[in-house]
C-alpha cells in the first residue's frame, strides 16, 4: 500500500456487495483497496472523510445529446460535462446526431473528438450512427472505438439523420452482428405515427394522443424478431409505453440479446401534471401518465428495463415554443438525474443501491465498461460522487450548469444533493466549484 496517494472515508459507501463503513485507496488514479473504516492510512496519503455522507461510485450516462460541433448554441462539451460532473455523473457516451457532422464516419468521429478533447470535464465516450447510405461505414467506425450504432425508425427530427426502413435495419443489423456491435435504438414505428391524430397547438393530451403507445410496442416487437434471427444484440432507447414490457420480458426468457432503458422524466414526471403549452415537458417518446409510470418502476425491480440515463437532448430555449407541434422535442436532465430519481425511488421504497445499479453499474456493462467504471472495488477508476442523500433542494433554473437553462424540473423540490464529484481520484467539482478538464475520450475495449 506504499504506492497509496488518497483515502476516501464514509460511513456509507455502496460498494458490490452493499453499503457499508468503508476507507478507498486511491492510486494511480484507480481504486487500490476498500478497506476497514478505520483501516490505518499509509504514510504520505491524504485523508478525505465524509462523515454520513454517502461515497458511490460516478454515474455512466450512455444517452447524452451534446450537439458539438455544429449545434453548440444548443449544447457543448464544456457546458454538457460540467452540468453532469455537478451531477455526480463521471462518464457520458455522445449520441451521434445533433452534432454537424454527425458521428457517421471516421472522418467525423475524429472531428468530433478534436472538439471535445481540451473541453471534456468527464470522461467521453462516443456512438456511431446508423443510416441508410453507410453500412459500409459501421465497420471502421467500430474498429475506431465507438461503443455501439444508434438508429432511429422514425424521422429524427433532423435531416442529416435520416431513419431506417425495415429493410434497411436487417441490412445494417446483419452488419453489426457480423463483427459483434451493438445496436441502439429509437423505437416508434412511422406507420403507428402517421395514423395517429396530428393537431398541433398547446394542448399536451393532443400532443400525447400523437405518439401512441402502439407506435412503440409495434417497434419494439419489430426490432426483436430481426435480433432474434441473426442472433444480434439490440438496446430499445427511452422506453416510455408500458405496453411493451410483456414484449421485452418473453425476448429476454427466450435468450433474445436484449437491453431496455427508460429515463428520470419518464419515471418522475406524469402526463396529468403537464400544463398546456410548457414544452419543457416535450420529448420523444412522451412522458406518459402515472399508471404507465408505476408499470416502468415494476420493470426496473425485476429487471425487465435494465438501466436508467438522461436522455440529454437540450436546445435553443427559441425552440421550446408553446406548440407542441413544433416546439424541439428533448429534455435537459444531465445535472439533476441523480437527485429526481432519488427522490422518487425513496418515496417507492427502492435503495441507493437500486439507484446506482440502475445508473451507473449496469450502464457501465452496456458499453462495455464494467471492468473500469460503475463500481467502487479494487483495479475499477477512482470514480465517485459523494451524496448527501436526505438534504433537499429546490431545482432553480439559474443554477444549472447546461448551456440553455430550460428545465421541466424548475421549482420541483428534490432530495439528494451531490456535494462532491471525483474523476480517476481528483475532485473536479465540490460545492459549485469546478476544476479544469481532465476528462479522457473513452474507446471501446478491442
Amino acid at each position: 500500500m506504499s504506492d497509496v496517494e488518497l483515502v476516501l472515508r464514509s460511513t456509507r459507501v455502496i460498494t458490490p456487495e452493499g453499503t457499508r463503513a468503508a476507507s478507498v485507496a486511491v492510486a494511480g488514479g484507480k481504486i487500490r483497496a476498500v478497506l476497514a473504516h478505520d483501516a490505518e492510512v499509509p504514510a504520505g496519503a491524504r485523508i478525505e472523510d465524509f462523515g454520513d455522507d454517502v461515497l458511490l461510485p460516478g454515474l455512466v450516462d450512455t444517452h447524452v445529446h451534446v450537439n458539438d460541433p455544429g449545434r453548440t448554441e444548443w449544447e457543448g462539451f464544456w457546458t454538457a460535462t460540467r452540468a453532469a460532473a455537478a451531477g455526480g455523473i463521471t462518464t457520458l457516451i455522445d449520441m451521434p446526431l445533433n452534432s454537424l457532422p454527425p458521428t457517421t464516419t471516421v472522418d467525423n468521429l475524429r472531428t468530433k473528438k478534436d472538439v471535445a478533447r481540451s473541453k471534456a470535464h468527464i470522461d467521453v465516450g462516443f456512438w456511431g450512427g446508423a443510416l441508410p447510405d453507410n453500412v459500409k461505414d459501421l465497420r471502421p467506425l467500430h474498429d475506431a472505438g465507438v461503443f455501439g450504432f444508434k438508429a432511429f425508425l422514425s424521422p429524427s427530427g433532423v435531416d442529416e439523420f435520416p431513419e431506417l426502413d425495415q429493410e434497411q435495419l436487417a441490412q445494417s443489423l446483419a452488419e453489426i452482428a457480423g463483427f459483434g456491435g451493438l445496436l441502439i435504438v429509437h423505437a416508434e414505428d412511422p406507420h403507428h405515427l402517421a395514423a395517429a391524430p396530428q393537431k398541433g397547438g398547446g394542448k399536451y393530451a393532443d400532443f400525447l394522443a400523437s405518439r401512441p403507445r402502439d407506435a412503440e410496442d409495434t417497434a419494439i416487437e419489430n426490432l426483436i424478431a430481426q435480433a432474434k434471427r441473426l442472433n444480434a444484440r439490440v438496446h430499445v432507447l427511452h422506453l416510455s409505453s408500458s405496453d411493451a414490457l410483456p414484449l421485452i420480458a418473453a425476448a429476454k426468457a427466450e435468450g433474445v440479446r436484449l437491453t431496455v432503458e427508460t429515463c428520470p422524466h419518464y419515471l418522475t414526471l406524469t402526463a396529468e401534471e403537464v400544463p398546456d403549452g410548457a414544452s419543457e415537458f416535450k420529448c420523444c417518446p412522451p412522458i406518459r401518465e402515472a399508471a404507465n409510470q408505476d408499470l416502468l418502476w415494476q420493470a426496473l425491480a425485476d429487471g425487465t428495463i435494465d438501466c436508467v440515463v438522461t436522455d440529454h437532448s437540450p436546445s435553443t430555449a427559441d425552440l421550446k415554443t408553446d406548440d407542441f407541434a413544433t416546439a424541439w422535442g428533448g429534455i435537459s436532465g444531465l445535472q439533476l438525474s441523480l437527485s429526481a430519481v432519488w427522490t422518487e425511488a425513496r418515496a417507492r421504497g427502492y435503495s441507493l443501491e437500486d439507484v446506482v445499479r440502475w445508473m451507473s453499474t449496469r450502464t457501465a456493462e452496456l458499453v462495455g465498461l464494467g471492468d473500469r467504471k460503475g463500481a467502487i472495488e479494487a483495479g475499477h477508476d477512482a470514480d465517485f460522487a459523494v451524496l448527501a442523500p436526505d438534504e433537499t433542494f429546490t431545482v432553480d433554473p439559474a443554477a444549472l450548469q447546461h448551456r440553455n437553462r430550460v428545465t421541466a424540473y424548475a421549482g420541483k423540490t428534490l432530495s439528494g444533493v451531490v456535494k462532491s464529484t471525483w474523476l480517476r481520484g481528483t475532485r473536479i467539482v465540490a460545492d459549485g466549484e469546478f476544476g479544469e478538464p481532465t476528462g479522457h475520450l473513452l474507446t471501446r475495449h478491442p
